[in-house]
């Protein structure tokens, strides 16, 4: 297959394992981004509230509720009262709704500001980021060497 430019691709979204790495690598990619995979480690400024929904199993979904423009979060009360009507209207939604975010992150109510969350929310590990990137990196390449088989 041909491909459509020279740039380095670099993959994004569900990535969260060593194997999800060594695949989109093995596809082609120049690099993998891996984002809510690093939530739970003690680096990221994830609210504490956050976290506990993190290691939830509420499913995610796209919402333009919280801001106007489409991002996916872990459902909640906000999300499912206001997804039906919320406008597109980025960023003046996101400055309507800042107050009421950040008091609700301040309570420590999950149910009233966003948790951005990929799909794979589940995959995110408790660890230091250095770590983290460790075993992601090993079990990488363990996976890229079995699949050379």
């Amino acid at each position: 297959m041909q491909a459509e430019t020279d740039l380095p691709l670099v993959a994004t979204g569900g990535i969260a394992t060593g194997r999800g790495v060594a695949a989109v690598l093995a596809a082609g990619a120049a690099a993998a981004q891996l984002g809510t995979a690093f939530m739970l480690t003690p680096e990221a400024a994830t609210s504490p509230a956050h976290r506990h929904a993190l290691r939830g199993t509420a499913p995610t979904a796209l919402t333009r509720a919280f801001t106007g423009r489409s991002a996916r979060g872990i459902e909640n009360r906000f999300m499912r009262e206001h997804e039906p009507d919320s406008p597109l209207g980025y960023p003046e939604v996101h400055h309507l709704t800042a107050p009421i975010r950040a008091a609700a992150r301040e309570r420590g109510d999950a149910d009233g500001f966003h948790l951005w969350a990929g799909q794979a929310h589940r995959l995110a590990a408790e660890l230091p980021a250095g770590e983290l990137v460790q075993r992601l990196t090993a079990d990488a390449r363990e996976a890229l060497r079995s699949a050379q088989i």
